[in-house]
């Protein structure tokens, strides 16, 4: 086969994969809502005993405060990623927080928070 129709079939294969996955919904990042940090907190931790669940408002982030500590669960595109804040930094960012996990598998995540939630998850996340 012609190196030009492979070309041709590889990337059309590529855009068509692409668009259907669009098309279909599946490219659209996770939206939160309690029950579903909850399901989706419980499945990266199953032994936590959940106490509060604060979802951010834009529904990409929430603050889980669990019997072990609190911990961070985010949308990373259709699936989420939880963390627990046992070593970290977290340092002011024009959108909210940029929270930097001293783990080599998360480096870092930017937590999008209006003012009045910045205040609040300010306040949860300092520690005891």
């Amino acid at each position: 086969m012609p190196l030009e129709i492979l070309l041709v079939l590889v990337v059309g294969g590529i855009v068509g994969v692409t668009v259907t996955l669009h098309l279909t919904g599946r490219s659209r990042v996770r939206e939160l809502t309690p029950d579903i940090a909850r399901s989706e907190w419980l499945r990266h931790a199953p032994d936590d005993v959940i106490i509060d669940i604060t979802v951010a408002h834009d529904r990409h982030s929430a603050l889980i405060r669990t019997n072990s500590g609190n911990g961070l669960l985010w949308s990373f595109g259709a699936d989420t990623v939880a963390r627990h804040l046992l070593d970290f930094d977290w340092m002011e960012h024009p959108q909210g927080f940029e929270v930097q996990f001293h783990d080599f598998g998360t480096p870092k995540v930017i937590i999008r928070l209006d003012e009045f939630e910045r205040r609040h998850w300010r306040h949860l996340m300092e520690p005891a």
